[in-house]
């Protein structure tokens, strides 16, 4: 078992990914994300300046199960970047092996070495197990925020006023 980087040889894996995610999240076509957007953002020039976000893929052997995919914010509290987990997703028939802590002790070993004050990321109100899991890595719900969203049609809107 072990966790690495994600390269660019991964992006059919990772589409896979994240469409096995949104099934399991209620969402199954929701998915815009194409080989192409993923190649652009994760390993090419993204907004102009690097890639966007970057990628772990988690493998049981040498079979890739797993992937998170992360980008990183700020804190203008702290005055410090932070690392948003966007997706951790491990296929049903490699959990309980230990590789999603594996995963997010990467995500914490990264966050550490680039100075970050924290790590966040969503879980859906019913995703008890997932709740669960996060609970015993230390991890804690935050009362009070809840979480706004603009999508592309309501951004173009705003944007052309």
């Amino acid at each position: 078992m072990r966790v690495r980087p994600a390269r660019e040889a991964d992006v059919p894996f990772l589409l896979a990914m994240i469409k096995e995610l949104a099934a399991y999240e209620r969402e199954p076509d929701a998915v815009r994300s194409t080989p192409e957007s993923l190649r652009q953002y994760l390993f090419g020039e993204g907004f102009g300046r690097g890639p966007s976000a970057e990628a772990l893929v988690g493998e049981l052997g040498d079979r890739p199960v797993g992937a998170a995919i992360y980008f990183m914010n700020f804190s203008t509290w702290s005055g410090r970047p932070g690392l948003y987990l966007e997706d951790l997703y491990v296929q049903p028939q490699a959990r309980r092996h230990g590789l999603g802590q594996l995963m997010l002790k990467e995500l914490a070993r990264i966050a550490r070495s680039r100075g970050c004050a924290r790590m966040e990321w969503s879980v859906l109100d019913w995703n008890e197990p997932a709740q669960n899991f996060y609970k015993t890595l230390g991890a804690r719900e935050m009362s009070g925020w809840h979480i706004w969203r603009m999508d592309a049609a309501s951004i173009e809107e705003l944007a052309g006023r």
